[in-house]
């Protein structure tokens, strides 16, 4: 298709909104749209709703090209939503051919985690970096890994999960069947589990010189400066971006994971790297949606 396609649609799907997004080649978002998830969100339900607000979002049929964020693993060719985490009875939707069907334009999945990593790194906090790690710290650890500018998702799509690697092998049981791992400690639900409160009243009471509150914000980021050490290691990243509703309290325990990085980590791997805290909030998944559309359909 050459470098002439013009506009392109990114879509983030999730389990109570649709957030869909008309976007020119420079990443300048155009038009945007967000309509609520069709419940019970069975997946031919949830197709009528995306083809109608594709529809008006863009009537004259502006866009080339759509991309579109899913949460949960995309098979590694971007067609197929294996599983969608809070959607109705999805299992291997061919999502990718069904939009291409109905809306006759170019079509590509990943999963949302990965789509924000790519929002990030095009128009966000890792603009200008080829080699980026997001980590969303929100009710789960998600994040992706972008290497030379690309998305790294493994043979089976299924690569770069970044909040499922063991901290402590003896920890609290995960969702994923690992035991203790990086999500045990840093996701919003561990931090309830750990101190019976939501993080952001935690930053308020640390904030507010609660030493209770700091104490736990100072181990918190001694955790994710552990994980982290793995992640670096592996992919000397330049930029790694914290995103998530937990960011929001970074100055809190960024100290704390810098240093813990500093002490585990040979300064060979790490040089230059920076911590970044997430710059798009919760439009990054369908900003790196058009990205990937533009990525896969516009060379």
């Amino acid at each position: 298709m050459g470098d002439s396609l013009g506009q392109v649609i990114g879509i983030d799907l999730g389990g109570t909104a649709i957030k869909l997004g008309r976007f020119s080649p420079d990443g300048t978002c155009l038009q945007s749209l967000t309509v609520a998830t069709p419940q019970p969100s069975t997946p031919t339900a949830v197709l009528a709703a995306m083809v109608a607000a594709i529809a008006e979002l863009d009537p004259e049929q502006a866009a080339g090209a759509i991309g579109v964020g899913t949460p949960g693993p995309a098979d590694a060719a971007g067609r197929i939503a294996r599983v969608a985490i809070n959607l109705a009875g999805w299992q291997d939707v061919p999502l990718a051919d069904w939009l291409e069907a109905k809306t006759q334009r170019p079509t590509i999945l990943a999963n949302d985690a990965n789509c924000a990593g790519l929002g990030e790194a095009w128009m966000g906090s890792g603009q200008k970096f080829q080699d980026v790690i997001l980590l969303t710290l929100g009710t789960g650890v998600g994040g992706a890994v972008i290497l030379n500018g690309k998305l790294f998702v493994g043979r089976l799509g299924a690569a770069a999960e970044p909040g499922l690697i063991t901290l402590n092998p003896e920890g609290p049981p995960c969702n994923s069947g690992n035991q203790g791992s990086l999500e045990q400690y840093c996701s919003v639900r561990a931090v309830r589990r750990e101190t019976g409160c939501e993080p952001g009243d935690l930053a308020a009471q640390a904030k507010a010189g609660d030493a209770r509150a700091i104490a736990f914000w100072q181990t918190y980021g001694r955790h994710l400066g552990v994980g982290l050490t793995s992640l670096i290691y592996l992919f000397t990243p330049e930029v790694i971006i914290l995103g998530g509703g937990i960011s929001a309290g970074a100055d809190l325990f960024l100290a704390a994971t810098r240093a813990e990085i500093e002490r585990r980590v040979l300064p060979s791997s790490r040089e230059g790297l920076q911590l970044r805290v997430a710059a798009l909030g919760n439009q990054a998944g369908m900003v790196g949606a058009a990205r990937l559309a533009l990525q896969t359909y516009g060379q």
